[in-house]
């Protein structure tokens, strides 16, 4: 019934909260890498970004009718930000508009990760609440299941020490004299071998 507590690591509870922004921050970081190594200013990378960004935002929608599947879809919207956002920070000479739409990219980021998270903490929580009914339940029916069968030992044995009781009045019974066996018979109760007894004692 006991089960070994496990403590995850701040690690493992910290990291899937930053990953929303270390996605954002990375695609920030790898742009501007990419502007510094001629993207700025060339108007065939602008190009290029925006017709993938296009092409990922339409492949999401596509998926949306075709399968419905939510994960897919938001997968396809976000690597459409992602393009375009990357687009924009290697297109600029500045690192304003680059922030700006950082911010704004982690901002949303969060905010469609944050439906996500109250979704899986609310099937969490009815998960852990059915599990610790079942376990209480089943722990009622070891109780009572117990509790059956200590009453049926403590009954065989007081029924057992009481026929002891009984054979061991009627063997002392027999060894009176003028006891009758056969009085036994007429009202019922098994028949005793008296000769028998008598002869040991």
């Amino acid at each position: 019934m006991n089960e070994p507590i496990v403590a995850r690591h701040w690690l493992a509870t910290a990291t899937p909260k930053a990953a929303p922004a270390i996605a954002t921050t990375t695609v920030l970081a790898l742009a501007r890498i990419w502007n510094a190594n001629g993207a700025e200013h060339s108007v065939g990378n602008a190009v290029l970004m925006g017709a993938l960004s296009l092409g990922a935002a339409a492949a999401g929608a596509v998926a949306g009718n075709a399968t419905g599947d939510s994960v897919l879809v938001g997968t396809a919207f976000a690597a459409s930000g992602a393009l375009a956002f990357a687009g924009v920070a290697g297109y600029a000479d500045g690192m304003p508009l680059p922030l700006l739409l950082w911010s704004l990219a982690t901002t949303g980021a969060y905010a469609l990760a944050a439906r996500y998270w109250r979704t899986d903490r609310r099937e969490t929580v009815a998960y852990q609440r059915d599990i610790t009914e079942r376990r209480e339940e089943r722990a009622h029916i070891e109780r009572v299941e117990t509790l059956h069968a200590t009453t049926q030992v403590e009954v065989a044995r007081a029924g057992a020490a009481y026929a002891e009781q009984l054979a061991q009045a009627l063997v002392t019974r027999a060894t009176l004299p003028g006891f009758d066996p056969t009085a036994l018979e007429r009202v019922g109760l098994p028949a005793l071998p008296s000769a028998d007894l008598t002869k040991e004692h």
